[in-house]
């Protein structure tokens, strides 16, 4: 059975069922599942271990490595492939998902994710052990609404205060909130009070220990204990989003 969970950072072990679910307006994955909802301090991040199958996950792993070599781009800490399009100010030429895609656009439709709209871009990230992204947000070009899915290794995503005008937090460590285990085959979806709120990022490290610094432990598949150490292996993250501003190419035919 599929877990959702939504959870606040720093948790106070106060446990409810079905609260904020409908605010995330997945009714549908609540008459489906049963979805505990853990209230703590803000943000909100909802947390679904298991999301996909062992047969989806290896599935999606096989077409992102079957994307022609062309289609990915070489960043110094990592290498990503772009579907729907390349995100614009002007407006993203858009194009149209390949299947593997097109189902989890229409699935997370489905659960009510980006409240009415349907997803139209999905950012692959492909992480060996020891790469990461620095503390980041969004911003304005997408729906703010963040869903994940995690194939292949495990990673720690963090959240960070954005930086204040007044107080000397200059440093990303000054404003570290908390950490979310991101475990094989589950989905996180960042809602609108971290998009607007926070940065989110993953540290450049080979391995993670399990500590107290991790907000959704308890709901995680695999049950940890504080001083555990995970090796990181290669990751996939699908990054599934809301472009805004999309413009469609049209041929004048004379």
């Amino acid at each position: 059975m599929r877990v959702l969970v939504a959870v606040r950072v720093k948790s106070r072990q106060n446990v409810d069922i079905g609260i904020a679910l409908t605010r995330a307006r997945m009714d549908v994955l609540l008459a489906q599942n049963k979805a505990f909802v853990v209230e703590e301090t803000l943000p909100r991040v909802y947390y679904c271990p298991e999301f996909i199958t062992e047969e989806e996950h290896d599935f999606l792993l096989k077409q992102v490595y079957a994307a022609p070599l062309p289609k990915w781009t070489h960043l110094s800490n990592r290498r990503l492939q772009n579907w729907g399009g390349m995100p614009n100010p002007k407006g993203m030429l858009q194009e149209k998902l390949p299947p593997w895609l097109d189902s989890l656009a229409d699935r997370l439709q489905d659960l009510g994710i980006f409240d009415k709209d349907r997803p139209n871009h999905v950012l692959v990230n492909e992480y060996m052990p020891g790469q990461g992204i620095m503390p980041h947000e969004d911003g304005p070009l997408f729906y703010p609404i963040i869903a994940t899915i995690n194939l292949g290794s495990h990673t720690l995503l963090d959240l960070y205060k954005k930086r204040s005008e007044t107080a000397d937090d200059s440093s990303a460590e000054s404003r570290y909130v908390s950490s979310l285990l991101l475990e094989t085959r589950s989905l996180v979806v960042l809602t609108k009070d971290v998009y607007h709120s926070m940065l989110h990022g993953i540290r450049m490290r080979t391995e993670d220990r399990i500590d107290e610094s991790i907000c959704n432990l308890k709901y995680c598949a695999t049950q940890y204990k504080y001083g555990d150490v995970l090796a990181r292996k290669t990751r996939v993250s699908l990054t599934i989003r809301k472009v805004l501003k999309v413009s469609k190419l049209r041929i004048k035919i004379k």
